[in-house]
């Protein structure tokens, strides 16, 4: 590892420049830390650098949340003080409550009860309405329902916005300025490794890196149970990853590989993080941690890996880190396996446990199929 790239000069003695002070909330998006983590993911000297995008005040949604709503009331899309709505289980709700306390709107987030209590309470105090669906449809799931909420609460209020993350490109354009605040603090990035949800920040990211990194390897983190990648839909413990619908803003073209994991092994990696690290996240940042690891130990030494970790873990106290709602979901004491089971399509067999495919594609077709070439 290169230490050079990462040290500040106040940790090799200099005095550290003053901090910047903001002025508005807003501001203090964005310049997120990156953090190198080796054990126990990878042995010392083949780790990866994680970029912390739970500094941002609300996590990495902030940067949507705050763009998209700029970008509509710059188009017109979005009058003066008119409400916003949007589907969310809780990250992109922060975004949008910082988005409407900076710009005078106000945001009602539909979600589900998965969305956690103290999810709930946060996005009240920010001054969002919350709004959850009773049931989930029963082709769509959670996010159907959801959808459908929102779809019925824009014919209710006339001049409503819908910012529409799954579908809305200024979600992927958003995260140039993360791409760009890794080429300054990295240099050259050999491997990208990026959760998958709405896919905006993966196709984001990796847009940004390409124009100057063009051999950039992007691998895909997704959930089981999940549908993005052609496998069927089925009840997901995991929020913030993953989806039961098709966004169009997922860009399958870009990925070199997927990965999917399941919920016990994003909870061993969470705590690893804590434990051995003091940095950790929710679901998204325990499974992008453990494709990550892999890739450190795989990938010849020199590779520089560079992963998306989303958000922090406080949303997550009574989840992934209670210890009994661990043990009532049984994801406590299961070490994940050093290598992921491989299959040749996405689509081969159902899978319930850590699974890598070398070929990613469209499952509806929309994009042409990419196969990963050989390491």
């Amino acid at each position: 590892m290169d230490l050079s790239v990462l040290e500040s000069p106040a940790s090799i003695g200099a005095v550290a420049p003053a901090p910047l002070i903001a002025r508005r909330p807003a501001q203090l998006v964005g310049n997120t830390p990156v953090l190198w983590i080796d054990e126990p993911f990878a042995p010392p000297g083949r780790g990866f650098h994680a970029k912390l995008e739970g500094a941002n005040p609300g996590g990495i949604k902030d940067r949507p949340g705050l763009y998209m709503v700029r970008e509509a009331r710059r188009r017109g899309d979005l009058a003066a003080g008119a409400p916003i709505v949007e589907s969310s289980s809780g990250t992109l709700g922060l975004g949008l409550a910082l988005a409407g306390l900076t710009h005078g709107h106000p945001v009602t987030v539909v979600t589900d009860p998965g969305i956690e209590p103290a999810m709930v309470r946060l996005l009240t105090a920010l001054g969002a309405r919350v709004d959850q669906v009773a049931a989930a449809h029963p082709d769509g799931g959670w996010q159907r329902s959801r959808r459908e909420r929102v779809a019925e609460h824009l014919a209710e209020v006339p001049g409503a916005y819908c910012p529409d993350q799954y579908h809305n490109p200024d979600n992927v354009a958003a995260y140039r300025p993360l791409a760009a605040e890794l080429l300054a603090q990295l240099g050259r990035i050999d491997v990208l490794v990026a959760a998958v949800g709405t896919g905006g920040h993966s196709a984001g990211v990796a847009t940004g890196l390409r124009e100057s990194l063009p051999d950039l390897r992007l691998i895909g983190v997704d959930a089981t149970g999940s549908t993005i990648f052609g496998q069927p839909a089925a009840p997901r413990l995991m929020r913030g990853l993953g989806s039961s619908i098709h966004p169009s803003n997922v860009d399958y073209g870009a990925f070199t590989e997927v990965h999917w994991v399941a919920p016990a092994e994003a909870v061993w990696a969470c705590r690893q993080l804590a434990r051995r690290h003091c940095a950790s996240g929710g679901w998204s940042v325990g499974a992008v941690a453990l494709v990550a690891g892999w890739a450190a130990r795989t990938y010849p030494v020199g590779t520089r890996i560079a992963a998306v970790f989303p958000d922090g873990p406080h949303r997550y106290l009574e989840t992934v880190y209670n210890d009994a709602w661990c043990r009532e979901h049984q994801l406590l004491d299961q070490r994940p396996l050093l290598e992921p089971e491989e299959i040749s399509e996405p689509d081969e067999h159902v899978v319930t446990a850590w699974t890598r495919c070398g070929r990613v594609r469209d499952p509806l077709g929309r994009q042409t199929a990419a196969k990963a070439g050989v390491r």
